[in-house]
């Protein structure tokens, strides 16, 4: 077991957390996955699919298999 020091005007100012090198490691790898950031595009097919499904202007699956000839 290593003995670490930890200055006081370092954990004064800021919060500080101590975690093992493999775990920031694998932290590290998770902030550099990028985020969805949708376009008003997106935003708008969203509001529309919300509006259909509300109105109940939706198809189960086998209707839409169906309509698509996958499943007859």
């Amino acid at each position: 077991m290593s003995i670490t020091t930890i200055l006081k005007k370092l954990s004064e100012k800021e919060d500080l957390i101590v975690v093992p090198r493999g775990e920031y490691e694998v932290f590290l790898k998770f902030k550099k996955i990028k985020t969805f950031t949708p376009t008003p595009a997106h935003k708008r097919a969203l509001a529309r699919s919300i509006k259909n499904l509300k109105e109940g202007k939706t198809l189960s699956f086998e209707e839409f298999t169906r309509k698509l000839g996958i499943k007859d």
